[in-house]
C-alpha cells in the first residue's frame, strides 16, 4: 500500500490536535520558553489550540486582551511580568506562528545582536531579523511535515518605540 495520502494525513494531523487541545494543562504552560524559543512545534501546537479553541483560556491564564492596533497582532496584558531575553514585559502579542514579547528600553538592533539573530531589513523606519533554531523534514507514506522554529525580532509601526521578540513555530504538512 503506498502512503496514505494527504486528506487521510492532515485529518489524523487534525484530529490530534484537537485531542491535544482538549487535554491540555494551562498549569504546564511556560510561557517563556515559547517566547524564547525552548519549546518544540508540539508544546506550542497543543497550548495555541487550546488558547484559540477555548473562549475562556486567556482569561484562565489571568490574561486581558487588549487593542493591539494591527490586525496580524493579538495582544494580551499579562498578571505578572515574564522574564524573557534577560528583560522582562507585561505585555505580549501573538502572530500567525508564535508569541512575542512587547519589549520596552532595548533597541531591536542591540537585541538581534545579543542574542545573535542576523538582521533582515534594518532601517531608521524598520528592523526585522530571523534565526533559525530548529528545521526538518519527515516524510512517511507521501506525506512530508516540515517543522521550522525561528527566532525573531522586529518592530512594528502599531507599536512605537517597542521591540517586539519572540519565536515562530511552523508546521508544514506537503
Amino acid at each position: 500500500m503506498p502512503g496514505i495520502g494527504f486528506l487521510p494525513a492532515l485529518a489524523v494531523l487534525a484530529s490530534l490536535a484537537v485531542a491535544k487541545a482538549d487535554d491540555y494543562d494551562p498549569a504546564s504552560l511556560d510561557l517563556a520558553a515559547l517566547i524564547e524559543c525552548r519549546a518544540d512545534v508540539s508544546a506550542y501546537t497543543g497550548y495555541a489550540l487550546w488558547l484559540a479553541g477555548d473562549p475562556g483560556a486567556a482569561s484562565t491564564l489571568g490574561w486581558k486582551e487588549v487593542p493591539s492596533g494591527n490586525a496580524f497582532l493579538r495582544q494580551y496584558q499579562l498578571p505578572a511580568p515574564a522574564h524573557v531575553f534577560g528583560h522582562e514585559t507585561g505585555t505580549i502579542v501573538f502572530t500567525a506562528s508564535g508569541p512575542m514579547a512587547v519589549l520596552d528600553g532595548i533597541a531591536a538592533p542591540d537585541l538581534a545582536r545579543q542574542l545573535d539573530v542576523p538582521a533582515m531589513v534594518s532601517s531608521p523606519d524598520k528592523f526585522l531579523g530571523e534565526k533559525v533554531v530548529a528545521e526538518s523534514t519527515d516524510d512517511t507514506g507521501g506525506v512530508s511535515l516540515s517543522t521550522r522554529i525561528t527566532l525573531n525580532v522586529s518592530t512594528v509601526a502599531s507599536h512605537p518605540g517597542k521591540t517586539l521578540a519572540g519565536c515562530s513555530y511552523v508546521l508544514d504538512v506537503k
